[in-house]
C-alpha cells in the first residue's frame, strides 16, 4: 500500500505537468504563424498526397486537440484549431496525425498491433474494475484474478501506444522540413508542440503501470501483502 502512494504522488504531479504544458506549448505556437501560410488541413493534404495516399480524406472534427487518424474510414480529423490555422502548432499536430495515415499505409507493426488489441483493452479498462469489487465483495479470488488480468490487457495497449505516438512525431518532424513545410526554425517550434503531447502518453503509460503494481500488491500476486 505504502509503495501505491510513494509511486502514486509524483506520476500524478507529473500527469498534471504534462497536461499544462502540451496546453501551453500549443497556445505558444498557436499564436506563431508559419511562412508559408499553409493551414493544418492543407499541409496534410500535401502530406498525404505526396505519399501516394490521395484516397485519404482531410475533415474537420470537433472539439479542442480532438485530432485524430480514423484507420476504419480512412480519414484524417482535424480539430477546428488545427484544419483553419496557419500556426506551428496546427503544422505540427496536422502532420503528426498524417504521420498515423502512413503509419496505416504502412502496416507499421505497432500500430497493427494496438488496433488489433483495442477492442480487448477497452473491454478490460471498462471491466476491470467491476470484476475487482465484485471479487472483493464477494470474496471470491477468482474474480479478482479475471479482473486484474483485463486491466493487464488494457496496460498493455497502453505501451504499445507509446512507439506508435513517437513514430508518428519522429515522421512528421521530418515530413514538414524535408518537404518545405516550414523553416528549420519553425520546424523546431512545431517540434515542441509534439514533444510537449508525447509526455501525456508516457503520463498515461506510467499512470497505468503504477494501479497495475498496487494491484499485484494489494492482491498478494507480486510477493506484497494488504
Amino acid at each position: 500500500m505504502m509503495l501505491y502512494f510513494v509511486l502514486l504522488g509524483p506520476v500524478i504531479l507529473f500527469s498534471l505537468w504534462a497536461t499544462i504544458k502540451v496546453k501551453r506549448t500549443f497556445a505558444a505556437y498557436a499564436r506563431i504563424g508559419s511562412g508559408s501560410g499553409l493551414t493544418g488541413a492543407q499541409v496534410a493534404r500535401i502530406i498525404l498526397d505526396r505519399h501516394g495516399l490521395m484516397e485519404v480524406g482531410v475533415e474537420e472534427s470537433h472539439g479542442f486537440l480532438s485530432d485524430h487518424y480514423d484507420p476504419g474510414q480512412r480519414r484524417l480529423r482535424l480539430s477546428g484549431d488545427v484544419f483553419h490555422s496557419s500556426s506551428l502548432s496546427a503544422i505540427g499536430v496536422a502532420a503528426h496525425e498524417t504521420g498515423h495515415a502512413l503509419q496505416h499505409a504502412e502496416k507499421y507493426a505497432p500500430l497493427m498491433l494496438r488496433q488489433a488489441m483495442v477492442p480487448i483493452g477497452a473491454f478490460g479498462s471498462n471491466f476491470a474494475w467491476i470484476l475487482l469489487m465484485l471479487g472483493l465483495f464477494l470474496g471470491a479470488m477468482s474474480l479478482i484474478k479475471v479482473g486484474i488480468l483485463l486491466f493487464t490487457a488494457a496496460v498493455v495497449v497502453t505501451l504499445i501506444t507509446l512507439p506508435v505516438e513517437f513514430d508518428a512525431s519522429r515522421r512528421a518532424k521530418a515530413m514538414i522540413t524535408n518537404l518545405g513545410l516550414v523553416t528549420t526554425d519553425e520546424a523546431a517550434g512545431a517540434g515542441k508542440v509534439l514533444d510537449a503531447a508525447a509526455m501525456t502518453y508516457v503520463a498515461a503509460a506510467l499512470t497505468a503501470i503504477v494501479q497495475l503494481v498496487y494491484f499485484l500488491l494489494r492482491f498478494g500476486l507480486l510477493g506484497g501483502d494488504d
